[in-house]
């Protein structure tokens, strides 16, 4: 398991939020969809004309999986970090939340 600073799993964990947003986005019936076409050529022959995509839906779900679990993964860490780290504070800056609890 690798040791980083909590800035850098901050960091990371944008960087993988942008990178599942961006994958998230991607509207597979534009991108997968296979249109076909036939048109008559000349000597009893047909053309056929067909957009094939560059990607299948599956690769573009194997990377959207793993960089979602690599952001779970992170934000888990972070959270764990959050809930067992103190920080120290000027007294002021707690005085009114303490006056609000009473």
């Amino acid at each position: 398991m690798a040791q980083i600073k909590l800035a850098e799993a901050l960091l990371r964990r944008k960087e993988l939020q942008q990178k599942v947003d961006q994958l998230r986005s991607i509207n597979s019936k534009e991108l997968f969809e296979v249109k076909t076409g036939r048109k008559a050529a000349h000597e009893g022959l047909d053309d056929i004309i067909a957009q094939v995509p560059k990607l299948t839906a599956s690769q573009v779900t194997a990377e959207y999986d793993h960089y979602a679990k690599q952001l779970r993964l992170v934000d888990a860490a972070i959270q764990h970090a959050n809930w067992n780290t103190d920080v120290s504070v000027p007294d002021t800056v707690m005085a009114d939340y303490a006056d609000l609890k009473k």
